[in-house]
């Protein structure tokens, strides 16, 4: 069956898996919780002194910077059933904004309109994402992955230089991941959107001083760096290199001479594939390495912020880079392996482990490197002449 011909019922498809998602969801959303209900604490300055009770766990704290809270307020003034609802659809349209962003990057390299075909596209791979372990994990927690990563995505490709700044900037200072995103910008020479994204966290910084000075000081003097305050960092929902490295050698590595090892590797790798995909020219290449690195090196990489995975799937596949390995992501991504090693692992805070369970907890990270190793050799240089023209 020709592609065209498939696309054709994509509409269909989209439809009957928000379908079947709405009816088969985990709507506890545990996460958005936490947002919901300890975000006006920042206006008595108490953010990061009350928990909210979890008794599967651990009482969950607020994690993210004040800045975070104060634009969690509207959400908050909701009731908690239309929180819910109003973070799921916006998550949603954040999915598809995340894939259409994506195509509209291949379809530009491709020299080709975003028409109707690519239109399809875009909601053919958004029904076909809901049900990658990344997304269903945010969806069912009711985390911010989505929101963000669509926001910096968007940012990062933005074409004037305050817009692309700025909205990497602010994305940081909800949440400091995406600050990652300003490698991007360095190794492409953007250097003004490099000093607008700095202006920007510096605001969401001061706004956050601005109504808690207590939580504000707290926070980037006190909790900044303690990892294991959001969660076990040896629990193999931690996809970090970190937190593989821990379960396979038995003990927290922290930043040590295993830890320090496997970020020059991802480091050396990393140059090279971003030299490739810049002198290619490709922005979307470009994009996901550095997210990936990012994913590597932070100490704390839970499975669902893999959502960058999206992006890497769709450039393997329309841009005709490799279909094996993309074979491989979806597989790894949609068969749910990360939770069926969360529910076979002894416990969340127990790092040793039987070394079958350790060496599956590899399976994010270790996809990661191999992706990076290839990437220069799936990478068509611009021609010469092209690249005199430019």
């Amino acid at each position: 069956m020709s592609e065209q011909r498939v696309l054709r019922f994509a509409p269909l498809v989209l439809c009957l898996s928000l379908g079947i998602y709405a009816a088969t969801a985990n709507w506890g959303m545990i996460d958005l919780k936490v947002y919901w209900s300890l975000a006006p604490n920042v206006l008595t300055d108490e953010l990061y002194s009350i928990t909210m009770p979890f008794t599967a766990d651990f009482p969950l704290p607020f994690t993210y910077p004040p800045f975070a809270a104060l634009v969690f307020l509207p959400l908050s003034a909701l009731p908690w059933i239309a929180a819910k609802v109003v973070w799921q659809v916006l998550s949603l349209v954040c999915l598809w904004w995340l894939v259409r962003t994506a195509l509209k990057l291949l379809a530009d390299k491709a020299e080709q309109p975003y028409d109707g075909t690519w239109r399809r596209r875009a909601l053919l791979w958004t029904a076909i994402a809901l049900w990658f372990e990344p997304v269903r994990k945010t969806l069912d927690f009711g985390q911010i992955n989505l929101v963000l990563i669509a926001g910096t995505f968007a940012a990062m490709v933005a074409t004037r230089q305050a817009v692309a700044g700025l909205g990497v900037g602010v994305a940081a200072g909800m949440k400091l991941t995406p600050a990652i995103s300003g490698l991007y910008f360095l190794v492409t020479r953007r250097w003004k959107a490099a000093l607008w994204s700095v202006a920007g966290f510096a605001i969401t910084v001061a706004l956050g001083f601005l109504v808690s000075a207590g939580d504000s000081w707290r926070y980037w003097f006190e909790l900044l760096g303690a990892a294991d305050r959001v969660g076990p960092v040896g629990s193999v929902i931690n996809q970090s290199l970190r937190g593989a490295l821990s379960r396979s050698l038995g003990y927290d590595v922290e930043m040590s001479w295993p830890w320090l090892l496997a970020a020059a590797v991802s480091v050396a790798l990393t140059w090279f594939a971003l030299r490739a995909a810049v002198k290619a020219g490709d922005t979307l290449a470009a994009v996901i390495i550095v997210q990936l690195f990012g994913l590597l090196v932070s100490p704390i990489s839970w499975s669902h912020h893999w959502l960058w995975v999206i992006p890497l799937v769709l450039w393997l596949v329309h841009g005709r880079r490799n279909l094996v390995l993309a074979g491989v992501w979806v597989v790894a991504v949609a068969s749910d392996v990360i939770t069926i090693l969360i529910n076979l692992q002894p416990s969340i805070w127990e790092i040793p482990r039987p070394w079958p369970l350790a060496a599956l907890g590899w399976v994010y990270p270790a996809l990661a490197l191999l992706t990076l190793a290839l990437t220069p050799k799936l990478l068509d240089p611009i021609p010469k002449a092209e690249r005199v023209a430019t």
